[in-house]
């Protein structure tokens, strides 16, 4: 797999706050509206809202509006691809051979 730096990145940036990682567990039961999300954070409105749209650009969650209201939901297609994205960034692409730094002391 031939990664681009930084989707990659924007891609681990949504897994990097503790806040975000609690709204990937509470999206994990199911499509949430923001105000439910609200209801469990101790965050504001502006602050949700920052979270959420890293998480949106990301590709690990999907928004859908219903009326004033934004309704939030994991999206598989995100999932799958920020494991791939970790699968790649993961694995080893060596022969098994280790290398050594042959810098003369």
């Amino acid at each position: 797999m031939n990664l681009d730096e930084k989707k990659t990145a924007v891609v681990f940036k949504a897994f990097c706050d503790e806040n975000r990682i609690h709204i990937l567990k509470l999206l994990k039961t199911g499509e949430k509206c923001a105000c439910k999300l609200l209801e469990e954070l101790n965050i504001t409105q502006p602050t949700l809202s920052h979270h959420m749209k890293i998480l949106c650009d990301s590709g690990i969650v999907v928004g859908r509006k219903d009326g004033k209201w934004t309704h939030y939901s994991i999206s598989a297609d995100g999932a799958a691809r920020a494991k791939k994205y970790l699968d790649a960034i993961t694995s080893t692409d060596h022969d098994g051979k280790e290398t050594y730094c042959n810098k003369a002391d």
